[in-house]
């Protein structure tokens, strides 16, 4: 059964006439999943074709998720649904409420125009290494979040430039990507300025800072303000072996250390807002209502899927930022 017959006489590209034949063999239920395509060589044969025009097509079906390839034995179908034009590799670091409020978004602009496939990296190296060297070739846009990972520019160059997004941390060796991105430096500054007339009250101000996903730009930021301020810090890597004071305001990147501050201020019997203040960072409904309100340091995530969406459909080369600002609430 001949399943890739081209001609040379019609306006359509023949590489997309490849595709198209491919595509329309599955629909026909004359391939399966898993089932092995005609090799290059055969269909270049039979077709009296460069090798270079039937790579192009099948190097188009990887991208659109519809075959796959094993090295030294060919190509084969991967799914037997392929209705989206576009396939999109999504790589976040984990999932937690903001993540999903980023994701959601998108999804929900994007309205059904590409399939989208997630995967999570958890700050491991490794990891992230297999997870795009796997993802080579199969996906039209790669939307990429590094997070704090050292080492993942040569992984990340292992994919095409044009097709590669870089998504919430930015750092200067990943400049030449289109990017929406947070000001994690700025950000901290500019929010404890605007929070200055409440800060004055306390004494210190302490930065929880555990260091182990957190962006470095929160504590350039925060040393920043202390300097200009002149105002007493720290910056502490965990609050475990800690003793709370009086007077002092604690800024929380992580919500278990925010957990334990809480607990603790309250077994002590201190009020929070007056004894100590609390900023938090990331919104959560949630966090409207503990402690009477916990200020926070916060993007708007939803908004942050909503322009990735536009930028990676309308193939925006551009880096842009997504503004935060401070959500003053009664902790501080």
């Amino acid at each position: 059964m001949r399943i890739i017959q081209v001609d040379k006489q019609l306006v359509t590209p023949i590489y997309k006439q490849i595709v198209g034949q491919v595509e329309q063999a599955i629909m026909n239920r004359k391939l399966f999943k898993n089932d092995r395509l005609p090799s290059v060589n055969k269909v270049c044969l039979e077709n009296q074709l460069s090798r270079d025009t039937v790579l192009l097509a099948y190097e188009e079906l990887k991208k659109k998720g519809v075959i796959y390839a094993i090295t030294g034995k060919g190509y084969y179908v991967k799914t037997e649904e392929f209705d989206y034009e576009q396939r999109y590799f999504l790589l976040f670091d984990e999932l937690n409420a903001f993540k999903e409020d980023v994701y959601h978004a998108f999804v929900t602009a994007l309205e059904g125009k590409a399939q989208i496939d997630i995967y999570f990296h958890h700050f491991n190296l490794g990891m992230f290494r297999k997870l795009i060297h796997d993802a080579q070739g199969n996906y039209s846009k790669y939307i990429i979040m590094p997070s704090n990972l050292e080492g993942v520019e040569p992984v990340i160059g292992l994919l095409p430039e044009n097709e590669v997004y870089i998504l919430d941390q930015m750092r200067d060796s990943l400049q030449h990507y289109p990017s929406i991105y947070q000001n994690f430096d700025q950000a901290m500054y500019e929010a404890l300025v605007l929070g200055w007339e409440r800060i004055q009250k306390y004494a210190r101000l302490i930065l929880l800072f555990p260091g182990n996903k957190e962006p470095l730009g929160m504590v350039h930021g925060f040393e920043r303000f202390c300097t200009d301020y002149q105002f007493e810090n720290q910056i502490l890597q965990s609050f475990a072996a800690y003793q709370p004071e009086k007077g002092t305001v604690y800024i929380i990147p992580d919500d278990r250390d925010l957990v334990d501050v809480v607990e603790k201020t309250q077994q002590l019997g201190w009020k929070i807002g007056s004894d100590v203040g609390i900023i938090s960072y990331n919104d959560t409904p949630l966090k409207k209502v503990v402690a009477n309100g916990i200020t926070t340091i916060s993007t708007d995530f939803a908004a942050m899927g909503q322009r990735l969406a536009t930028l990676v459909w309308e193939q925006q080369r551009i880096q842009e930022e997504n503004p935060s600002r401070l959500i003053e609430r009664q902790s501080l």
